[in-house]
Parts: C-alpha cells; structure tokens; sequence
C-alpha cells in the first residue's frame, strides 16, 4: 500500500494517521523488532525507522543520545535493512541522511527499501532543488520521497516541494531540532493555512492535496488531538525513544509502557 492510500483508508474510518518513530539499533536490533512490535501492537498507522547517522543535524539531544547508542552496538545498512524486513503488520517509512544513501548508491538503497517493505524515505538534509536523481529512482520503485516543510520554508520553495512530493508532507512544527516539549508551537497553524493557500495556487483545488503530518515538539496525546485537528497526521519520536531509555532496567514493563503510551495517542486521532 502507498502512504497516501494509507492516509485515504483512515480518512474514511473518519481517523487522523498516528506515526512512530524509533531509532533502529536502539538499545540493540533485536529489542527494536520487539519495541517495534510493541508500537504495532498499540495501534500505530506508520512506522518511521531511523537509520542513525553520525551527524545527525535534525535530531534533538534525545534521539542524538540514541543513534550514537545504536551505532556504537554494530548498527549499520546492511543490519538496518534485516531489522526493517523483519517488522510486520504496519506501513515503513525510513529516515536517514543523504551521506547514507549516497554511499550504498541511490537505486541499491531504494531497492533494499522495497525488499524491506519499506514504503516512504525522508531525508532531512536533501534539498528538493537536489532531489531529483534520488526523485527519479523513488518513482521507479514506488517508494515515497517524503519532504520537509518547516515555519521558515517560503512560498516559492513550498510550491516547489508540493510539487515533488508524494506519501505525506512532514510538517515541522517549530523551529530548531526534535524534542519533547510542553506545548504545541503556535507557529503551526499559520503554517498548515500557507501550505494550504499554495497547495490552492498549484491544483486549483484542494482536494487533491497530499497528506500533511505534524513532527516535532509532539510527545503527549493532547498534542496529537490539537495536531489532528488542523493536519492529516502526528509524528512522535522524542518521547518514544525517552520511554525506551527510562525503561532499559526493565524490558518487560518498558515494553508495556510503550504499547500503552501508543495507545493513548492513537486515541486522539479517532477524536476529531
């Protein structure tokens, strides 16, 4: 299933998406297939993997934390592809830097993402204006080249990424890096009425408009209620892998806790 299908089938269960994040390799590529399983278990639409870089410019404190973790105990490509194919039940997105790609070559990448049931790719430091090798061979594989648009992303660049995109718009709700924070950033409502008013000036309509999810700073299930009812999806990472971490003494109950925690956000998205 393409993301956007995925997003369509939601909407008509009358249901905003739920997206994931967790680091793969963290704490090990063994307990990600489990922690992972957990986050399914919890009602999760998407899974988002990442592939941990050593530069990560994206990346708040929490999930730097983590990648230099899973780096550290052997994580790499070619394990992370094993990990992905390994996880069942739920629609794939991988999000790596383009260092990443460009070193396994950009159309051996996207076949492993295919053979791994990996549906989506996004790759925070890849320009749209650069995009297009990576674009053309995403096209070819069915695989979703999701971009970035952020509070400082003008007009003209907007136009442009909507242009290219499919799968979803990762919509960043502030700026600066991830993390979890206290409260939804203002910023994002001016934000998602802009892209909108753009998306109008490129289709003429919108309805065809491409998915739009809100990441960043979105760590508790009133963010996801407040996000869903402006946006098509929430995107949680910080406070996935902050479970993760509090809970490494004890596997079990850290497991539950992120099963509930999913729970308790997937929730939300069935209440706008």
């Amino acid at each position: 299933m393409r993301l956007e299908e995925k997003f369509k089938e939601l909407k008509e269960r009358k249901e905003k998406a739920l997206i994931g994040f967790v680091t793969a390799g963290y704490p090990s590529a063994e307990d990600t297939l489990e922690i992972a399983h957990a986050i399914v278990k919890g009602g999760v639409d998407i899974l988002e993997l990442g592939l941990p870089f050593s530069d990560p410019i994206a990346d708040g404190v929490t999930i730097q934390r983590a990648s230099e973790s899973s780096l550290k105990a052997g994580m790499n490509s070619d394990l992370f592809f094993d990990v992905a194919t390994e996880i069942k039940g739920v629609e794939k997105v991988c999000l790596t830097y383009y260092n990443l790609v460009l070193q396994r070559g950009l159309e051996e990448f996207i076949k492993d993402c295919e053979s791994a049931g990996i549906k989506g790719l996004v790759v925070p430091d890849l320009p749209v204006e650069e995009s297009k090798p990576l674009l053309k061979i995403c096209d070819r594989y069915g695989t979703d080249l999701i971009f970035i648009i952020a509070p400082t992303t003008t007009e003209k660049r907007m136009a442009r990424i909507l242009d290219a995109a499919s799968g979803f718009i990762y919509v960043v709700s502030l700026l600066g890096v991830t993390g979890t924070r206290e409260k939804i950033s203002d910023a994002i409502y001016p934000l998602i009425k802009r892209i909108g008013e753009v998306n109008l000036n490129l289709s003429g309509d919108d309805v065809s408009s491409i998915p739009l999810a809100v990441g960043f700073g979105i760590s508790k299930p009133e963010h996801v209620k407040t996000v869903c009812e402006v946006a098509d999806g929430a995107i949680v990472g910080s406070a996935f892998i902050r479970l993760i971490e509090e809970g490494l003494e004890s596997k079990e109950s850290m497991l539950h806790e992120v099963e509930e925690f999913t729970k308790s956000l997937k929730k939300e998205t069935k209440s706008v």
